[in-house]
């Protein structure tokens, strides 16, 4: 009897050549070179073999100065990149002395509040050397600016900044929530960024499409990649509706994948969104460039699958999803600690997350060849299977009218609850084993003592605030944000006045409130 997938589609017990031919396989078209278009087997000819993935670690908690000295431990263990968590206040444009930030300051990321914080989060780390990530959103341009302001303090050129903003909005309105403006403007201001960074940061990666946190929220393999290539498809409809030349800004796109425990399925779906994004920029956008049909994305591991029941079989998780990324040839991975269920990761937990990494890229032998799966009846068929059920879903986004559009309908965000209920009924049904959950349990849990975020780092950067504000030239502060507000009102790029507010001490909430004013706030509609 064939089992399911984790999109629903049927497993066969056995594969073999009568699969593919049945399927009319055709390796020619649907696989090509490693390096060549479609991509289906990675976007550069050699992958591993000549170096390994770049290893991130996702990390930041309570202050700067608590974030800062984590940065500097990950880079002694060996982290070629650093990834940045910001607390849900500054996720979404508030300082930490606002009331609604009361209570999230520091909690799951590092408060930011101004440029002074920025220096203190960066401080003693050449960002020349380092390629940062920053996980952030709706406010993605304020924290790019000051980490370009930062920069300039250390006497590093912009163009030697490399990195990513995830810079994703449309996903904050199908699974996340943490959007500030309406998606018009939302959009208007990822445009202002893509110029922006091909003018003055242009090894920067200025966008990470996600399909990671729709993962988080329940969406099966073919969903993430269906919503997540639909949304990059508006996001480059958009560049070029404003009058970008695709090949100008394609080339720095970016994605952001989970990797689930389903190693098979996990490879097919990264080779089948390779290979798709190829087509699509390829057929409908007439891109030249190979590089702009180049798939490039970023992975981590699957939070949502961790538990907080016998903590260390996580470690075992881990593991196994990491190899999955490194198998369906990611060009970047983070590895969640196996503490990550329960609080946020101590020092130790977080040292094993990057040892697993270390192991797989250097104890392993899948760095020695490119696309281990290349071939191999079940992953070639799989493949076939999640590019074929993605596409489905992507052609009733455009029959919607596109991303934004099917968003408005609720559609999107409906698809993944229904998938979320599916998991959710099998787990509690047993039918889904989930080890220690509702098999394999123990009756006692060991004690373990989380990593705790000290409630006082809220009244500390509250502090701060008013320290900033006392010592700041307020006037000059309100004739950058007048200045702001006038670009924001027109056609003006936003982030070059937006920097000028940043650089004379403006807060996260007072720029973001400036464009608040101007552009009103996302209110969700009833369908949702």
């Amino acid at each position: 009897m064939a089992r399911q997938s984790e999109s629903g589609l049927p497993i066969e017990p056995v594969y073999g050549p009568k699969s593919l031919a049945e399927a009319g396989w055709d390796a020619a078209e649907k696989l090509g070179e490693p390096g060549s278009y479609p991509f289906t087997r990675g976007v550069y000819p050699s992958m591993y073999t000549g170096r390994p993935w770049t290893m991130r670690q996702y990390a930041g908690f309570g202050t700067a100065v608590e974030s800062n000295a984590r940065y500097k431990q990950l880079i002694a263990n060996g982290t070629m990149g650093l990834s940045v968590a910001f607390d849900l206040p500054t996720q979404m444009g508030h300082d930490s002395d606002a009331p609604l930030a009361h209570g999230e300051v520091g909690k799951v990321g590092v408060a930011i509040d101004s440029v002074d914080d920025m220096r203190v989060l960066f401080g003693g780390i050449p960002l020349d050397k380092v390629s940062t990530s920053m996980t952030i959103n709706a406010p993605a341009a304020l924290l790019l600016l000051m980490y370009q302001l930062v920069a300039e303090e250390q006497g590093v050129e912009a163009g030697q900044l490399t990195g990513t903003i995830q810079n994703d909005v449309l996903k904050e309105y199908i699974a996340r929530g943490t959007y500030i403006f309406p998606p018009k403007p939302s959009l208007r201001l990822i445009a202002d960024i893509f110029r922006y960074c091909r003018a003055e940061i242009p090894k920067w990666n200025t966008i990470s499409i996600s399909g990671y946190h729709m993962a988080e929220a329940g969406a099966s393999p073919a969903q993430e990649i269906a919503f997540t290539l639909a949304d990059g498809i508006e996001y480059v409809r958009t560049a070029v509706a404003a009058g970008m030349d695709v090949d100008d800004f394609a080339p720095r796109l970016s994605f952001f994948f989970v990797s689930r425990t389903t190693i098979l399925e996990e490879v097919a779906k990264f080779r089948a969104a390779r290979r798709i994004w190829a087509r699509v920029m390829k057929e409908e956008f007439g891109a030249k460039n190979p590089k702009s049909l180049m798939l490039r994305f970023h992975t981590q591991t699957a939070g949502v699958q961790l538990t907080a029941q016998q903590p260390e079989v996580n470690l075992v998780r881990v593991a196994v999803q990491g190899l999955a990324a490194v198998l369906g040839g990611t060009q970047s991975l983070h590895t969640n600690s196996f503490d990550e269920a329960i609080a946020l990761p101590t020092d130790k937990s977080a040292r094993l997350a990057l040892r697993t990494q270390q192991v797989l890229a250097y104890e392993t032998d899948v760095t020695a060849t490119v696309d281990p799966f290349a071939g191999s009846y079940v992953v070639e068929s799989m493949t076939d299977d999640v590019e074929a059920a993605a596409l489905e879903l992507m052609a009733k986004v455009e029959e919607m009218g596109g991303a934004v559009a099917a968003i408005e309908r609720g559609f999107q965000k409906g698809e993944i609850e229904r998938s979320a209920y599916r998991i959710a009924q099998e787990t509690d049904s047993g039918e889904r084993v989930v080890v220690g959950v509702n098999r394999f349990q123990l009756d006692t849990e060991d004690p373990y003592e989380p990593l705790r975020v000290d409630p006082a780092i809220e009244a500390q950067q509250a502090a701060r605030l008013a320290a900033l504000r006392a010592d700041r030239d307020n006037a000059a502060v309100d004739a950058a944000l007048a200045a702001l507000q006038r670009a924001a009102s027109g056609t003006e790029n936003v982030l070059y006045p937006m920097k000028e507010a940043l650089r004379a001490r403006a807060t996260v909430g007072e720029v973001s409130n400036a464009l608040r004013e101007v552009w009103g706030t996302y209110v969700p509609s009833e369908v949702f």
